[in-house]
């Protein structure tokens, strides 16, 4: 029963993912509480599941995730020598970081729900454009991956809620469906290179990963298949909802 029961979770987060881009972390994280690395590599294989379906269906910016990568990978990787160096980051340290991060995420949930009630609907154009995936600043993406890239490593939550967000900063003209994507599509190398790095000093449950992800990938390729059809305002809700949720989960961490 006990094994459905995981099987049935990665279903659903799967799903979550696949539909918002939130969720891998933020969802399953108090489920594998002490099971820190097998939550980054679930969100790895998950994720990766979601990519294949979305750069099918040509709506990945292959341009916005090369730039945040270029910051966060380095990141996690210098992250993760310095978690073998010294050992874990200071809790006091991991408390500031996590509560400034769960109070940004409400305000981004408010606002998001505020614009999915009152405000307009975004275009949906699957097409990339040019202009769309043009950000604020090119050093901007790099930046920012850095820090998500750290922040990931240091908590494992972070690559779906934060990405998120990122992207919906800097590239305000890019439509929501390829926020979504590129944000799934950026979490796939981010959180199997953080998680793999975790695994070498043996904190990963093979067993339990083997388990969510058979539940997982389904879910994120049915969620990915929606998210193309449904409502901008739906999706928004939804999203905002998640924000808030892992908003005030960090705050609680």
């Amino acid at each position: 029963m006990q094994d459905i029961a995981f099987v049935l979770a990665g279903f659903f987060v799967g799903f979550v993912v696949g539909l918002t881009g939130v969720g891998g972390g933020s969802l399953m994280t108090p489920l594998l509480i002490f099971f820190f690395g097998t939550d980054l590599l679930f969100a790895a294989f998950t994720k990766m599941g979601g990519s294949v379906a979305l750069a099918r269906a040509r709506i990945i910016d292959w341009s916005v995730v090369l730039l945040m990568a270029c910051g966060s990978i380095p990141a996690s990787l210098i992250t993760l020598y310095v978690l073998n160096q010294v050992g874990p980051a200071d809790p006091a340290v991991q408390k500031v970081m996590t509560t400034t991060l769960g109070v940004a995420l409400l305000l981004t949930a408010a606002a998001t729900l505020y614009k999915a009630v009152l405000g307009k609907a975004g275009p949906r154009h699957a097409i990339p454009s040019a202009a769309d995936a043009r950000p604020r600043h090119k050093a901007l993406p790099v930046l920012f991956g850095a820090v998500i890239g750290a922040l990931v490593t240091l908590t494992s939550v972070g690559a779906g809620a934060i990405g998120v967000l990122v992207l919906m900063l800097l590239y305000p003209a890019l439509p929501l469906p390829r926020i979504v994507a590129a944000d799934i599509a950026h979490a796939v190398p981010l959180t199997l290179v953080a998680g793999l790095g975790h695994a070498s000093i043996g904190s990963v449950e093979w067993g339990l990963l083997a388990k969510l992800l058979l539940g997982s990938l389904p879910g994120i390729w049915i969620g990915s298949q929606l998210m193309r059809k449904t409502p901008e305002r739906v999706i928004r809700s939804i999203l905002s909802m998640l924000l808030a949720y892992a908003g005030t989960k960090l705050i609680a961490l």
